[in-house]
């Protein structure tokens, strides 16, 4: 009787731990995110042109994490735009 008990609450432990792990990922794949790759590309450019600057008063750290600051936004950009050609294919590779 003990053993029946304890693997009833084993399964339902398990099964409330599956529940509670899908959850989370339907309500995240439920958010959309929304891209403007004309205004990124604009930012990009900026942070570049502020990067230059920096490098030439000196400033060769403050330049650095610019151009990062660029890097970072260039590469979400690419993300995102990866991100509408898959969604538009019906079957993606």
């Amino acid at each position: 009787m003990r053993r029946r008990i304890a693997a009833l609450a084993v399964s339902a432990l398990m099964a409330g731990g599956t529940v509670a792990m899908t959850l989370p990922a339907q309500t995240a794949t439920a958010a959309t995110i929304t891209c403007h790759p004309a205004q990124m590309r604009q930012q990009i450019a900026q942070l570049k042109q502020k990067a230059a600057e920096q490098k030439r008063r000196g400033q060769r750290e403050a330049a650095r994490h610019t151009l990062a600051q660029a890097d970072a936004l260039s590469k979400k950009l690419h993300w995102c735009m990866k991100a509408d050609e898959d969604a538009s294919k019906p079957f993606p590779r």
